[in-house]
Order: C-alpha cells, then structure tokens, then sequence
C-alpha cells in the first residue's frame, strides 16, 4: 500500500519547507507501483510451479518496504510545506484516510460475507477453523475497522492480511504531519534519527528478520517512510532538474545501463536477503532504486511510462487489497473440484521448503496456470474496485476536505 506508496496521488504543486516543488509527478515510479503489487500477490499464491517456488518470489514480502518508502518520497514531496496549520492537518488527515478506507471497509465486508457463508453452507465451510475464529475472530474485525492490525495490538494477522500495512502507514502519515507541523524545516532530524535507530531495533528484537507486520510493522513501515521522507527533503528538486535536461535524451545509454543493474541487484537481493537479516536492509536498497527510477533517464523508464504500465500502477492499491480475497476463493473453488474430479488440482505441497495447501499438487502445469489466472482474475477485479470505490471515494473526501 503500501501499499500506500500504493495510494498517493500527487496534489497541485506548492513551494516546500525543504525548498522543494511539490506535485512533481513521477510516472515512472507510479509503473513500479503496479509491479510491486503484483509481486506481493505472487509471493501469497502457494503452487507447485517454479514461479512460486524461486528464491525470488519466497522474497518478494520484502517489496512492501518498497512501497513504505515510495510513500514516504511521495507524501515528503508533495505535503512537506503544506502542513503548516491545524487546519491543513486535518484536511491532510481526511484526504489519506479517504485514500485507502473505502477500500479497507469493502474488503472486511466480502471477507466477513464469506465467513457468514461458511456457517450455513457445508460444502463451503471445508475442513478448517469454525467461521469467525483463529484469523477472522470478531475481535479482529474491530481492530481491522479501527485500523489498528498493524500496530501490535494483536498476536496475529487477520482479516485481510496485507492490510497491516495499511494500518501501519496510516499512522505514519499522522506521525509525519505532526513533525512537520511542530518542526517545520527541522523535520528532517526526526526522519534521520527514524531511519538509523528503526533498522537497529529490528535487528535487536525481531526474530522473522524483515518479515515483520502485525508486531512491529509501524516500526517497518517507519523505516522505510523516513528514508523516503528524507529523499525528498534533500534530492526532490535536483531531480526534478535532472529530469528536464534528461527529457531531451542525453545519456540514454548510460541510465538504461544503470537501470539494468539497479534491476540486477533488486533481483539479486530479494532473492538471497529475504530469510535472513541482510533483508533488514531492504529499504536502503529500494531508495537507491527509487533514486535512480525517479529521474525517468532510460530505456527501461520509457517503457514503464507507457499507458499499460501506468494503468497497471494505477490499480496497484486495488490489486494489493484484493489479491488474498480472489486467491482464497480460487483455492476453495479448486478444492471442491479436487474432491470431485481428483487429478491433483488442489492439495498439500511443499513450498519453498515449507508445508502448504495450494494448487498443481499433482502437477506443475497446473499450478502454472492457476497463477496466471489468479494474475489475471485479479487485475480484473481490481478495476472494478479503482474505478467504482477509489476514486469516486477519493474524490468525495477531496469536497468534504474543502469545505473544512
């Protein structure tokens, strides 16, 4: 969301505390966005195909951090000197959380509908927990409506489980409008001290390495927030100047050569860093990335700036709270055709070295193709929620701020 980096939208453009031009937007990172969500959904998907089953893909939890610093850049850049006033406080805090509830609230509706449905149908009901116990317990529920899943409130992920993130930046969004509001240009010495003690507490206590979220995901997401946050206070206008004299093409060569190796190294180090505590430093690789991808200078930007990328990045909150609804329900329709038909199409796997219910139990193919209809189904599914529940929900936050 992230996903919120998954929800920005950039405002008008207004002169910064840092000194910076606010409402540049990055169209670029926008497309990366998309990817991101994407991969996340690849990594809740258990199949038997070599996809699932990579170093990569076991790794790809880690592109949550991307999406905490994307956020942090976006939402430093375009509010660092807007906040200056109680009021804008609250229109600040209404915008972002007509951002990313609306959404929130339809996904807990659809998961508790299923649970109700499980009370009264037995073919659906299967053979896991009672409905509404373990991971969907009503006390739950209230923490998810409350937007609190990501604060250590719970032993626990529940609900709609990447939603913790959501919880988590929420609460950093309001943590950064207060500093900024209380320090001004001083800010930065809070993200700075943010972004070197937050890795240092994770390495002391966490035991998952990065792979943090109900108990210490506001930490996580703090992290990845600062470091962004920090990008944009310090770099935000001499990338925007380097991207003026980049449009004309100067360079090309070289930035499409970095791009390539910034990919390289991503790629390198999701797969090696994700199940030990080099991932604790995932953040600081992401906002290299982000760096070099926000001045737009190469081969591999100008595709990322083409309209199915930019689509893509436009439904990538959709697709980050959506995909474990569809993903679930594709296994439940999978299982009961496993019971009638047989043929391996659902059942126990290994995946990534680790017991799991998932599809191609009998073959790879098969679950091959499950993943690229999941794929699929959930980017289909995603427009509908982006263009009947986010923006009409976004822009109707947007009137009542105004009227504030």
């Amino acid at each position: 969301m992230t996903h919120a980096a998954l929800l920005n939208l950039a405002p008008a453009p207004a002169a910064t505390r840092a000194g910076t031009r606010a409402g540049e937007r990055f169209l670029v990172l926008d497309s990366w966005r998309g990817i991101c969500a994407l991969l996340v959904a690849l990594y809740h998907f258990p199949t038997s195909s070599m996809i699932s089953q990579s170093a990569f893909v076991g790794g790809s939890y880690l592109f949550v951090d991307f999406f905490f610093v994307l956020s942090g850049f976006v939402i430093a850049s375009s509010y660092g000197g807007r906040l200056g006033e109680p009021d804008e406080l609250g229109r600040f805090a209404l915008v972002r959380f007509g951002r990313i509830y609306p959404l929130h609230v339809l996904m807990l509706v659809a998961f508790a509908g299923f649970e109700a449905l499980r009370l009264v149908l037995p073919a659906v009901h299967g053979t896991g927990p009672a409905p509404f116990t373990g991971g969907f317990d009503l006390k739950g529920l209230l923490a998810n409506l409350l937007l609190l899943q990501g604060m250590g409130v719970q032993d626990h992920l529940s609900w709609n489980a990447p939603s913790w993130s959501i919880s988590a930046e929420f609460f950093a969004y309001l943590l950064f409008a207060g500093v900024v509001f209380a320090t001004g240009r001083r800010a930065w010495i809070w993200f700075l001290a943010a972004a070197v003690t937050a890795p240092l507490f994770l390495l002391a206590v966490s035991t998952h390495h990065m792979d943090v979220s109900f108990d210490f995901g506001f930490i996580r997401c703090l992290y990845g927030f600062s470091l962004g946050a920090l990008l944009a206070w310090f770099q935000h206008d001499s990338i925007a100047a380097a991207r003026q004299s980049l449009a004309g093409g100067a360079g090309r060569i070289a930035w499409t050569l970095a791009e390539f190796a910034m990919i390289a190294v991503i790629g390198v180090f999701v797969s090696v860093a994700g199940t030990n505590d080099a991932g604790i430093a995932a953040p600081f690789v992401f906002a290299l990335a982000l760096y070099l991808f926000a001045h737009e200078g190469g081969w591999i930007s100008a595709l990322l700036r083409s309209r199915p990328m930019l689509m893509l990045g436009a439904l990538s909150y959709s697709i980050y709270m959506v995909h474990l609804f569809i993903q679930a329900r594709m296994i439940n329709v999978g299982g009961i055709l496993e019971r009638k038909l047989g043929h391996g199409i659902v059942g126990d796997l290994m995946l990534r070295g680790d017991p799991a219910t998932g599809f191609g139990a009998g073959s790879p193919w098969l679950g091959f193709i499950a993943l690229v209809t999941m794929l699929v189904a959930v980017v289909f599914a995603s427009w509908f929620t982006w263009r009947f529940v986010e923006m009409p929900a976004l822009a109707w936050f947007r009137r009542l701020a105004k009227r504030i």
